[in-house]
């Protein structure tokens, strides 16, 4: 088992930052891919970025290229999300999710083994 928890969201204006956070307990979780996902109200959820085990590979839905950044501290079992130049589209709640011994990144939901709570994002215009 693996437990996820995000934090970092908020209610922030057009144009702010954030940066989510998501720390990972319970098997080992440094081992394997791990992305960000987000679902808004009467949307399905919708991927976000991903990050590969060791870090260097990233990917990232074109919504969010060249404003979000993710990362890794496998030291700490935590991915983050540095959100820049937010706008209210934006606005959703956050998940992060782990592909558990699996090295690749993936878009797909579905490929994702462990989802933790959600964190809410708003961004007012």
């Amino acid at each position: 088992q693996v437990q996820l928890v995000e934090s970092g969201g908020g209610l922030v204006q057009a144009g702010d930052s954030l940066r989510l956070s998501c720390t990972a307990s319970g098997r080992t979780s440094s081992s394997s891919a791990m992305g960000w996902f987000r679902q808004a109200p009467v949307k399905e959820r919708e991927f976000v970025a991903a990050i590969n085990r060791s870090g260097i590979n990233t990917y990232y839905a074109d919504s969010v290229k060249r404003r979000f950044t993710i990362s890794r501290d496998n030291a700490k079992n935590t991915v983050y999300l540095q959100m820049n130049s937010l706008k209210p589209e934006d606005t959703a709640v956050y998940y992060c999710a782990v592909r558990l011994g699996r090295v690749v990144v993936s878009a797909d939901p579905n490929n994702y083994d462990y989802w933790g709570q959600g964190t809410q994002v708003t961004v007012s215009s």
